[in-house]
């Protein structure tokens, strides 16, 4: 059957004030069912874990099943599910671990591609480590991340690779697979963000060779809660910071502090709520997120082709990023505007999207734009439909 994207918006009650959501890249809204998830946790009562009553064993059971709801999202293990407050802060954490390990002259290749979140905590940690950073440079005409340039860029000193899965304001979806091959035939350790990729599309972790992979819940209908999925026996090798008094067990000793017991039901509603994007799917929570997260996927490409033919049709407007295979995702700068006045003129008419770097620090300063505001975000995610498209077409055809 088509996508029924009418029956989607439905579920989402931020949908109904009038406004086109284009800024899901940043942070979609949530579904009705995410929002009863919460508020049921609160009202039934929750305490911390590990107790002997009942408030704390519900928490107990809210935090292994949002473990088993990521691990079906990617295609991992519940007891390789490290979760926190955002993928940054736990990427910082694992980084703090791994470096431990490395030496001086050890190396660790990073992207131009990348959201700083999976930038600068391995700058900062190989800095002290007196670790070498390598850069893989982005193709500025297509977006793309050339998978060649690996093959001088991995060595054998080399102990990481992080790289994208898919880019947040060009949408490029590198050969991830390919990149990681590369890094594990020269025993390196790979790193792959998959915040902005996870929301666009079904996922799996390990047929990308992804030692590590990061997402966030609030991209994918969620609650602001992150996620790193890994092999338990790889996490059993790290020792993170920790308090003396907290656990020592894997994932747990990589968690600092309480966890929003609350906001993790919600982590698992959200992927509940993705299983169901189509209601044909059958089989098991994992079967029917591979076969719904591909129907979305389709639908949302189709309503970004027409988003794209909008755009590209108007002289006075750049878009950048022309990758063979990319994201929803729209990045793009109006002749004689800021990207700022831009976006202030949509949100007028009602249209929201996002202006700035985004966090995609390196490849905004590589395309020659971040000095100057870089540019407009539209990201497509599976609710917005084709009146969405239509009202930012409008809107940036008035500033001709």
């Amino acid at each position: 059957m088509a996508y029924d994207v009418s029956a989607v918006r439905a579920t989402y009650p931020a949908l109904s004030d009038g406004y086109a959501y284009l800024d899901g890249a940043a942070g979609t809204q949530v579904p009705e069912a995410v929002i009863a998830a919460i508020a049921s946790a609160y009202r039934r009562g929750i305490g911390n874990v590990g107790g002997a009553f009942p408030a704390s064993h519900r928490s107990d059971a809210i935090v292994a099943g949002a473990r088993a709801a990521v691990a079906d999202l990617v295609g991992g293990r519940p007891e390789g599910v490290i979760l926190g407050p955002n993928m940054t802060t736990l990427t910082y954490r694992l980084a703090y671990a791994l470096a431990k390990q490395w030496r001086e002259g050890d190396e660790v290749v990073l992207s131009r591609l990348d959201h700083d979140a999976n930038v600068r905590p391995w700058v900062q940690v190989a800095a002290r480590a007196g670790a070498t950073v390598r850069w893989a440079e982005v193709d500025v005409a297509t977006g793309e991340l050339g998978v060649e340039q690996y093959d001088t860029l991995i060595g054998e000193r080399t102990r990481l690779v992080a790289v994208t899965a898919a880019s947040n304001v060009l949408g490029t979806r590198p050969d991830v697979a390919a990149i990681t091959a590369k890094a594990r035939a020269a025993g390196a350790v790979t790193y792959v963000d998959g915040v902005h990729a996870s929301a666009h599309g079904p996922t799996d972790a390990a047929a990308l060779g992804a030692d590590f992979y990061a997402t966030s819940a609030y991209k994918w209908s969620g609650p602001h809660i992150g996620a790193v999925v890994a092999d338990p026996d790889r996490l059993d090798a790290l020792i993170p910071d920790k308090l003396a008094s907290s656990s020592d067990e894997v994932p747990g000793r990589f968690e600092t502090g309480t966890s929003p017991f609350a906001d993790l039901a919600g982590v698992v509603a959200a992927v509940d709520h993705l299983a169901g994007l189509d209601p044909t799917a059958t089989g098991t929570r994992r079967k029917r997120l591979l076969t719904s997260l591909a129907a979305a996927e389709a639908y949302e490409l189709e309503l970004f082709a027409a988003l794209l033919t909008g755009l590209e049709a108007m002289p006075h407007v750049t878009v950048y990023g022309k990758a063979a295979r990319r994201t929803a995702t729209a990045y793009f700068t109006v002749a004689g505007r800021t990207p700022r006045e831009v976006a202030t003129h949509l949100a007028e008419r009602r249209v929201n999207v996002w202006d700035g770097h985004n966090y995609a620090w390196e490849v905004t300063a590589a395309l020659g734009i971040r000095e100057a505001g870089s540019a407009v975000r539209a990201g497509l995610v599976h609710y917005n439909d084709r009146s969405d498209v239509d009202r930012l077409i409008d809107g940036v055809a008035t500033l001709g």
